[in-house]
Formats: structure tokens, C-alpha cells, sequence
């Protein structure tokens, strides 16, 4: 099992971190974890093509989180080397209005033609995904937010939270993870409504005995800040700070 860090950064552009967006690989299943803008491309850049993508899992609807799902579908239907395989597309309460949404804008060009679009709305559920078990728990953003803990069928475990702010859930989810990859927008002492710094991620991780922490989803102040150090200030087990095309082995 790996995951693959394709998007660091927000919707704030940067040279350094791209809008967030991760992978993860398990035998031969590819999960997508949002697609900001320019998701495609960095994933292309890490070995795995659109066709390939068995589902893709949203934690919310902002804009930095679900740019290129147009441009994935609209890719999906190049007449010269299509998409065959059936797309999972899982998300919050409301998903499926905002999918709606899009058709009445974008029409055939988002209607697949050689395989066809599965959309399911979660909010706490447990879902199966090949050999992948997919548990969800609704978080602290927006109204459709919520995290998804994917484990593997050996037990690794990685859990992704999009954004969201300390909650119970975000614990519960990751009780016990390999990887608990978290947002941390801002560094300490600038706390926004609805989103972690590194104190209250590496409060989440060590109340969730989690083995590995991942800092993601990072404003560009925390370039200019010891958020590791911050962290593992609360948290004593391994904290990584997350860069584009980082890949960990789990």
C-alpha cells in the first residue's frame, strides 16, 4: 500500500505546493482523495493515468478540492484511448445535486460514453471498494464535509481528513491509523474556524494513537514556520510535512 501526495498546498497558487489532491495505491487499485487544479497532471507524473483511477473520494465541494473532476471525466472520454472501467465517485451529503449541477453546465461533455459514473453520498457508512474497505464519519468544515479511513485487506490503514476542524470524528476515524494524513492550514497563532494548526493535528494524532502523521493541506505562512516542531510538541510519533509527489510506503 502507498500514498501518494499529488496536491500539498490550498487554492492559494504556489510554485511549490499544488491545490490538495492525494493517491493511494493498493495492489492494483488506484483511490483518488480529491482533485484540486491540476491533480491530472501530477498524477500522470506518478505513474497512474485516468483510466486507472477505481474511485474517487471528495471531503468536500470547494473549489480547491474538486477542480479537475471535470477534466477527469472530460479526459475519460478521449475517443482515442478512453476510459472502459466503471468510476466510483463518493461524497457528502449533497454531492449528487453538485454532480447535477455540473451536467446542467458541462452536458455530453461530462456524460460518459464507454463506461459509466457510480455517485454515492456518504456520511457515517462502511463501503467495499474492490479489497479496499472505505469507512467515513462526517467532519467540522462544511455542511457535506467528512474524512474517509481506507484499510487494506492485510489491515494497513491510512486516513485522510480534507479539511476540517478538531472534532471527535476526525479522532474516531483515525483510531489507531498507519497514516493519518491531516490538514494544517495555518501555524499556531493564526487559528481560522474550520481548519487545524499543528497543535490541534498532533492532538488528534496522539489521542488517536496513530503511528505516522502527515501535514497537509498548508498555507503558504506555514513555509515560514516550524509547524513539525509545533506538532510534535503534542504528538511523539513520526510527523511528516507534506511536499508534491511525496510518496510513502505503508
Amino acid at each position: 500500500m502507498e500514498l501518494i501526495i499529488l496536491g500539498s498546498g490550498t487554492g492559494v497558487p504556489s510554485v511549490k505546493r499544488g491545490s490538495p489532491a492525494a493517491l493511494i495505491k493498493a495492489g492494483n487499485q488506484s483511490i483518488l482523495l480529491d482533485s484540486g487544479s491540476g491533480t491530472l497532471a501530477r498524477m500522470l507524473r506518478a505513474g497512474v493515468t485516468y483510466k486507472e483511477v477505481d474511485a474517487a473520494l471528495y471531503s468536500h465541494i470547494h473549489p480547491d478540492h474538486v477542480a479537475d473532476l471535470v477534466p477527469l471525466i472530460f479526459a475519460c472520454k478521449y475517443h482515442e484511448d478512453p476510459r472502459t472501467k466503471d468510476l466510483r465517485i463518493l461524497g457528502g451529503r449533497g454531492f449528487r445535486d453538485y454532480f447535477e449541477g455540473l451536467r446542467s453546465v458541462y452536458g455530453s461533455w461530462i456524460e460518459p460514453e464507454t463506461f459509466r459514473i457510480h455517485i454515492q453520498e456518504v456520511l457515517a457508512d462502511n463501503i467495499e471498494i474492490g479489497e479496499l474497505r472505505i469507512t467515513t464519519l462526517p467532519l467540522e468544515h462544511a455542511p457535506e464535509s467528512v474524512g474517509y479511513r481506507v484499510t487494506s485487506h492485510s489491515g494497513r490503514t491510512v486516513v485522510y481528513s480534507g479539511d476540517t476542524d478538531y472534532c471527535r470524528n476526525i479522532v474516531e476515524l483515525a483510531r489507531g491509523a498507519d497514516i493519518l494524513m491531516l490538514e494544517c492550514s495555518f501555524p499556531e497563532g493564526q487559528k481560522v474556524k474550520g481548519h487545524l494548526t499543528p497543535a490541534l493535528a498532533g492532538r488528534i494524532a496522539h489521542e488517536a494513537g496513530c503511528t505516522r502523521l502527515v501535514l497537509t493541506h498548508l498555507y503558504p505562512p506555514c513555509d515560514q514556520s516550524d509547524i513539525r516542531g509545533d506538532c510534535q510538541d503534542v504528538f511523539p510519533g513520526e510527523v511528516l510535512v507534506a511536499e508534491d509527489m511525496m510518496r510513502i510506503a505503508i
